[in-house]
C-alpha cells in the first residue's frame, strides 16, 4: 500500500512527518492521514512526495522495490554543488566591487542582482552537467543512459 511506502521512505530519509509536510507545503496531519490510510494522495501529491523523499513514484506506487533512484553519470554530486556555490560567490563578489557591473553607470539594485545570481547559478549547473555528459569516457557511463 502507498501508505506503507510513504512511511518507510520517510523513515529511510530520517524525516519527521512535520519535515516531510514542509517539503511539500502540507501539514503534519495530512502526512499522518496518508501514512495511516485515512486518505490517499492525488497523482500530483504523489509526485511531490517522491521528489521530497528522493525516490520514484514507481516505488511509492509499489511498481518497484528500489527506494533509491539511480543517478545518471552526469548528475551533479555534492562536490559539484559546492564548487558551483563557490564559483557563484566569487563571481558575485567581483560584481560588488567598485568597478563591477553597472547599467548606464548605475550600480545593480538588489532585485537585479538576485535575478542575475539565479541566472548565473543555472548557467553554471548546466555547463557542469554538459561537460560531464560530453567528456565522461564511455567506459564510465551508465549502460542505459543516453
Amino acid at each position: 500500500m502507498i501508505s506503507n511506502r510513504i512511511k518507510s521512505a520517510r523513515k529511510y530519509r530520517k524525516l519527521t512527518q512535520e519535515e516531510l509536510a514542509k517539503k511539500i507545503n502540507s501539514t503534519k496531519s495530512t502526512i499522518s492521514n496518508y501514512e495511516n490510510s485515512y486518505s490517499s494522495p492525488s497523482a500530483e501529491v504523489i509526485s511531490m512526495l517522491a521528489d521530497a523523499l528522493e525516490t520514484s513514484t514507481d516505488y511509492l506506487l509499489e511498481k518497484t522495490d528500489e527506494i533509491e533512484i539511480k543517478q545518471k553519470y552526469y548528475d551533479l554530486t555534492k562536490k559539484d554543488e559546492n564548487d558551483i556555490e563557490k564559483e557563484l560567490e566569487k563571481i558575485l563578489s567581483n560584481l560588488d566591487s567598485s568597478d563591477g557591473l553597472a547599467f548606464s553607470g548605475e550600480p545593480l539594485d538588489d532585485e537585479t542582482r538576485e535575478l542575475l545570481s539565479i541566472s548565473l547559478e543555472r548557467s553554471l549547473r548546466f555547463a557542469r552537467q554538459e561537460s560531464k555528459r560530453k567528456f565522461t569516457p564511455k567506459k564510465f557511463r551508465d549502460k542505459d543512459s543516453d
